[in-house]
């Protein structure tokens, strides 16, 4: 008997502003799913801030 292990599960909002993310638009940068570049730079920008 082989255990199968569970696929990992894909995100379907934005990880910046939590909207829910269609196919055919999204943008993928660093193994993360988000809206658009925009939402990505602001993701980006939030998470330096809360490193300092």
């Amino acid at each position: 008997m082989v255990a199968e292990t569970p696929a990992p599960e894909k995100k379907s909002n934005c990880l910046a502003c939590n909207k829910p993310i269609k196919k055919l638009k999204r943008y993928y940068r660093d193994g993360q799913f988000y809206c658009n570049k925009k939402c990505w730079r602001n993701y980006l920008k939030k998470s330096k801030e809360e490193k300092k």
